[in-house]
């Protein structure tokens, strides 16, 4: 079988707007030349790709495997033009990283200072994620290393044990629920809550645990990181859900009281995980290891 990287493009774009003509707009070819390519392409496969129907077109299973493929060739290819751009100008390596939120914040900035400072030719892509995003992230190729956190399915995975951390209520001394043993999430609903900015793994978790209660949550105020998260809560905006680590941080220096959560959930072990130790070149290995040793509290001096 021959693929055509304009062929894979197109299938992406049709995919992403269900339809034949906006997946040609977008594209770049006219219509009749994008029926022309999927025609030939479904024929060369020996099976329908998309069924199509009056209001529009949608994928066949077939057609759904093909986009989940192409996408991964496509991202590929991508970060291939980007790593070679990045050798002209001197860097050896690229190593991708998703993370969710706490490892973010919390326990990823001292392990990447030492890797970077130890590596000047190496760069470091981080983004965060959720954790399910940030396992078929790394599965498709889109990331070479991610920290996931919690119930999240790995298998296809190589997986090193990490850190453990969990999520409390955090309140303004002096607060009705200050000195308080435990409470549920449900029961923080009725409060007004201070919580991180839309596009933090920790909102859209915490959003999925009001969801499943069908609860919302009473959000006040929505701030960029923990420490602004920490000082709204002290001046009696309201309480939020945060990581231990970063609220015992925060205490120290703030009015703020810590609450833990009795939710199974708040309790979460976080995971490295990649597709495979062994493939990942020696530089983004060296980062696995830094991890490691920052897992088990051994990590080197700088």
């Amino acid at each position: 079988m021959h693929f055509d990287l304009v062929d894979l493009r197109l299938m992406v774009h049709i995919a992403d707007a269900n339809s034949m003509t906006r997946g040609a707009e977008l594209s770049h070819i006219s219509l009749p030349a994008a029926s022309t390519r999927i025609k030939n392409l479904e024929e060369s496969l020996g099976t329908k790709l998309l069924y199509r129907t009056s209001q529009g077109v949608t994928l066949t299973p077939p057609g759904q495997s093909f986009v989940g493929h192409a996408r991964m060739v496509l991202s590929q290819i991508e970060h291939l033009r980007g790593d070679m751009q990045e050798y002209v100008r001197g860097i050896k390596g690229h190593v991708r990283v998703f993370a969710n939120t706490t490892s973010l914040g919390e326990f990823l900035p001292p392990v990447l200072r030492r890797y970077l400072r130890r590596n000047p030719d190496v760069n470091v892509d981080l983004r965060e994620r959720l954790s399910h995003d940030i396992v078929r992230a790394v599965t498709e190729g889109q990331a070479d290393i991610g920290i996931v956190a919690g119930l999240v399915r790995t298998e296809s995975l190589e997986t090193l044990p990490y850190r453990r951390d969990r999520l409390v209520l955090v309140v303004p001394r002096g607060h009705a629920l200050d000195g308080q043993m435990q409470i549920a999430f449900a029961d923080t609903l009725e409060l007004d809550h201070v919580g991180l900015h839309e596009s933090s793994a920790i909102h859209a978790f915490l959003r999925q645990a009001s969801d499943q209660l069908h609860r919302p949550i009473k959000q006040r105020i929505q701030v960029g990181n923990f420490e602004t998260a920490c000082r709204m809560i002290e001046s009696g905006v309201g309480v939020g859900v945060l990581p231990e680590s970063a609220a015992s941080r925060h205490a120290q220096g703030l009015q703020i009281a810590i609450v833990p959560l009795a939710d199974a959930w708040s309790v979460r072990e976080m995971q490295i995980c990649m597709r495979s130790l062994q493939a990942l070149p020696a530089f983004a290995q060296e980062l696995v290891q830094l991890l490691e040793a920052d897992a088990q509290g051994r990590l080197p001096p700088e």
